[in-house]
């Protein structure tokens, strides 16, 4: 609506008289009515009519029609507040307006004033009346037309929805906050194989499944008592003919206008094709595919929940671990083919599945050849004892296998304690180290842990770990044991003995880290520095007692008689030292030289260059005297053992002295020297003298010592 700013149509010029009205006016019934008007606009439209409001008093006789039309044209400008109809009739009583001709002033009549007030007051009233009517008819068609168009919402939303419900290719289901059932759709019906009747007779809660899962009905409740608006969770219902649909459900609560619950709708889509479909790939991700057993992923899953599910406190609750190889499989593998393996493996793994399984333990394969056992309730390592025993049995009966007989056998670790004071990674540590105990004792064999044994295997680990940089940082030392010629008691030479001092275990022994360089390959390198050192302190000694010949007798490992650079390695340690080929004695073992053509080819090229080879601790191996006539050998050193047996208390054992004897005369024959290893008494020095021993060594004599300290001068054995 646009506020009325111009004078009536046929309006004069206004007097002077009807401008210091419309001023008195303006100011009057300023801010009684917000209008589109500045307050010039606001005189300029008073001024006109009050213009007319003194001509329609001048009129005779009275006219209140057009005193009425004023109050019409002030509600039609907007200025409809009811204090501007009080402070105009105000404004009117005190100025009254002029009417004589020339314009000059004359007071209204009170009676006359009085009823230009009600005329006034009376259009004012009718047309604000009609304004309001109006209003009301707009606002009433108004709301007829909005509820009429909500109602046709209502019905396409309700239209749309039954359209949706009952053609929906899902189920769907309305229920109450009861749980009754009010409304199902045909979907819903074909899924579960019941009538709509059969459905609306249930309750929502009726079609709980064991397999639910945990807490659904607790989120139900949840649901339907406001505390919630949906949820989702796959569930199965059983269907009329007994077989399980598995669905995708979903259930969303509907409030009334005040936001109680006041109904449920439930969406449930059939997934039973896609849920099986996830199993058989679950099946297949943590089963093995030959053996169909569970593999070693299902294994942890199911070891960590029984660790997961134990309490720390029992000492009655505990878990135990078989972890079983089958023994020589390679071999099988390698004579037989891969195709006789897999079917050796298929049987073996349905024994042990026959055997334990049906227990209620768990057999899993973990790769290739192992299977390993989860006792899961043991009742002590008897227990798990039992199982172990009862899987090597099944496995030990032979296994026809594409018309092979097959006899195997199993190796087995058994791993026994409290669930709650231990991990999935600790037990199989510990099952996979008591698996390489057994197998190191033989064949068909069940080892069980044992911490002591585990910590000394931890503390071989340390140390073959820290070979590398200990070798680097000089921790190692040479310590020399002389060798003394029974015959005048003279020293002939030394035997070079490498030690290591150790940061944290102080000096440690040959027989305490010589084992572990052999298994991990470092003895060649550490062999190669015993060698060079102890080539060094004999050139040393050669320089500084040029008139004796010293023997610097060094000892070689296997490994290192087997590595191709050994001949060159002792050719540029000879040259680079100055030491005579003749001063250096290597020592190996029977093991090491015997039976294989490469180690003698070897044996040949260091006899070539001129140094000594001596057989160490004769008598623990082959001890083939054919075979020994054959290589370039030039001394043997007999066992510690069998010189041990010349200290009885009361007399020598007479049969270990025998043997000394025959050594002795065939190493003779050979023309071989020979040297007793152990000699601690001296009555054994006696002893060996007089069988025709050359040449003694042990702790009678003197113990290693660092090359600094002077060797001392053996002890005078007593005459035999």
């Amino acid at each position: 609506m646009h506020a009325v700013t111009s004078r009536p149509a046929g309006e004069n010029e206004p007097s002077r008289a009807a401008e210091r009205m419309a001023r008195a006016w303006a100011v009057a019934i300023a801010g009684t009515s917000y209008v589109s008007m500045n307050g010039l606009e606001v005189q300029d439209f008073l001024t006109g009519l009050a213009s007319r409001l003194i001509r329609a008093a001048a009129t005779e006789p009275f006219e209140p029609q057009l005193i009425r039309e004023v109050g019409a044209t002030l509600v039609a400008a907007h200025f409809t507040h009811p204090a501007t109809l009080e402070h105009t009739i105000t404004a009117l009583a005190e100025h009254a307006v002029a009417t004589a001709p020339a314009g000059r002033a004359a007071s209204i009549p009170a009676r006359k004033l009085a009823q230009i007030q009600g005329a006034l007051a009376a259009g004012y009233a009718a047309a604000l009346r009609d304004r309001i009517l109006d209003e009301q008819e707009e606002i009433r068609t108004a709301a007829l037309w909005s509820r009429a168009r909500a109602e046709e919402a209502r019905w396409a939303s309700e239209a749309r929805f039954r359209a949706v419900f009952t053609q929906a290719a899902i189920g769907m289901a309305i229920a109450g906050v009861g749980g009754g059932i009010t409304e199902v759709n045909d979907a819903l019906c074909e899924m579960l194989g019941f009538t709509a009747a059969e459905l609306c007779q249930r309750r929502f809660d009726d079609l709980v499944h064991p397999d639910d899962p945990a807490g659904l009905w607790d989120t139900y409740r949840d649901l339907v008592t406001g505390g919630r608006d949906h949820f989702r969770v796959e569930k199965p219902y059983r269907h009329k003919d007994g077989r399980l649909v598995w669905t995708d459900l979903v259930v969303s609560l509907i409030r009334d206008q005040s936001g109680r619950p006041r109904f449920t709708v439930a969406m449930v889509e059939d997934i039973t094709d896609r849920y099986l479909l996830q199993l058989r790939l679950r099946h297949q991700a943590l089963h093995d595919p030959l053996t169909q057993l569970p593999n070693r992923t299902l294994f942890f899953e199911r070891l960590t929940e029984v660790l997961d599910e134990s309490d720390p406190d029992r000492d009655d609750d505990r878990v135990g671990i078989c972890y079983l190889d089958v023994d020589e499989f390679k071999a099988i593998n390698d004579t037989l083919g891969h195709d006789i393996g897999d079917q050796l493996l298929l049987a073996v793994a349905q024994r042990l599945h026959r055997a334990v399984a049906g227990r209620g333990h768990l057999v899993a394969r973990m790769g290739g050849d192992e299977f390993v056992i989860l006792v899961e309730r043991s009742t002590g390592t008897e227990h798990v004892v039992a199982v172990a025993e009862s899987a090597l049995a099944a496995v030990r009966d032979p296994i026809m296998v594409s018309g092979h007989e097959l006899s195997v056998s199993a190796s087995v670790g058994v791993v026994e304690r409290m669930a709650g004071t231990t991990t999935p990674a600790e037990l199989m540590k510990a099952a996979d180290t008591t698996l390489y105990w057994a197998k190191s004792d033989g064949r068909d064999r069940m080892a069980l842990f044992d911490s002591e044994r585990h910590a000394l295997d931890v503390t071989r680990y340390e140390l073959a770990a820290a070979m590398p940089a200990a070798l680097e940082r000089e921790e190692f030392f040479v310590e020399y044991q002389p060798l003394v010629r029974l015959s005048d008691n003279t020293v002939t030479g030394v035997e070079a003995l490498v030690r290591w001092r150790h940061p944290r275990l102080g000096v440690l022994g040959p027989s305490q880290f010589i084992g572990l360089a052999e298994e991990t390959g470092l003895i060649v390198g550490l062999g190669r520095w015993v060698l060079r050192e102890a080539c060094r302190q004999g050139a040393a000694w050669r320089t500084a007692h040029p008139d004796g010949d010293c023997l610097i007798s060094v000892n070689l490992a296997v490994r290192q008689i087997r590595d191709r650079s050994i001949v060159d390695d002792v050719a540029t340690i000879l040259s680079e030292t100055g030491l005579p080929p003749s001063c250096l004695q290597l020592e190996l073992t029977e093991s090491a030289i015997m039976g294989t053509a490469g180690p003698l080819a070897t044996l040949q090229a260091l006899a070539a260059l001129g140094t000594r080879v001596a057989i160490d601790d004769f008598g623990t191996g082959y001890s083939n005297f054919a075979y020994l006539r054959n290589l370039p050998v030039h001394a043997l050193k007999l066992a510690g053992s069998f010189v041990a047996g010349l200290r009885p208390p009361a007399h020598p054992d007479p049969v270990d002295e025998q043997i000394i004897a025959t050594v002795i005369s065939l190493a003779h024959t050979l023309r071989l020297t020979v040297t007793a290893e152990g000699v601690e008494t001296a009555e054994q020095a006696c002893r060996l003298h007089a069988l025709g021993c050359d040449t003694g060594q042990g702790w009678y004599y003197a113990e290693p010592r660092p090359p600094g300290a002077a060797i001392p001068r053996p002890r005078t054995p007593r005459n035999g």
